[in-house]
């Protein structure tokens, strides 16, 4: 890792610890994910993996260490902040969509009032990212109308439309119907071939195998290991590491 300049990293986490009360949550977390890296992040329920990503955008403040986010370092600073979320996407569990506004309004908000965009700039970005997640014909719905995949789709658009440089996944399958995942996972591997930086939580040990670049074990809010998805698969190197795949990938 050393061999690389450090404005090849998109995200830079640097012995950040961070604690709920007297609950340490994220213990010296050392993560690099360099421009146009996937890494996924796996772990047992409850190992800080949500929290690590809930930091990267400042949706959980870290109390020690850095994190620094295409070049800018993450602090209370409002400015930091606010330059930081205008380049990071984020897709949630749930999908946090406007119940009352269509799809095509619940995309064109962020663009119009974060990104300047006139109204007519805004719809058309927005749905050009709709073809994108393959659901063009949804645009004028509210999101009741639609299935939980179509809905996290209309969320991963939302995300796009800000035309983000890395995009943060937190388990953005485990609250869909299992024959839903794949509509949502399918549209999570064209972006990544398409050279998106993603860091992405999640179970789905199939599309870890397929794009990740690299492999992180959480557990007790430490990264217990991390590798290549070839590495980490076939040949774990922690006794924590091997008990977690041999349970999940049973399933």
């Amino acid at each position: 890792m050393k061999d690389h300049p450090a404005q090849d990293f998109a995200i830079e986490l640097v012995d950040v610890n961070k604690w709920f009360g007297d609950f340490h949550v994220l213990r010296n977390i050392n993560l690099s994910v360099r421009t146009g890296e996937k890494v996924v992040i796996c772990g047992p329920s409850g190992s800080g993996k949500s929290t690590v990503v809930r930091c990267i955008n400042r949706l959980e403040v870290h109390q020690q260490g850095t994190i620094h986010v295409d070049g800018i370092e993450l602090t209370a600073d409002p400015k930091s902040i606010h330059d930081i979320r205008a380049e990071v996407g984020m897709v949630f569990q749930q999908f946090n969509l406007f119940p009352h506004l269509t799809v095509l309004k619940n995309l064109i908000l962020g663009p119009m009032k974060a990104r300047g965009l006139s109204r007519q700039q805004a719809e058309k970005t927005a749905r050009h990212y709709l073809e994108r997640v393959k659901i063009p014909e949804q645009a004028d719905k509210k999101p009741g109308q639609l299935s939980g995949g179509q809905q996290q789709r209309v969320a991963i658009a939302r995300s796009l439309c800000m035309e983000p440089k890395v995009m943060l996944f937190d388990e953005p399958t485990s609250a869909l119907d299992p024959e839903m995942i794949s509509e949502v996972l399918d549209v999570m591997v064209e972006l990544a071939n398409e050279g998106m930086t993603m860091v992405v939580v999640t179970h789905e040990m199939g599309f870890a195998r397929k794009v990740a670049d690299k492999m992180v074990f959480m557990d007790a809010g430490e990264i217990v290991e991390q590798g290549k998805p070839d590495q980490f698969f076939n040949n774990p190197k922690s006794e924590r590491c091997r008990k977690f795949l041999s349970q999940i990938l049973q399933h």
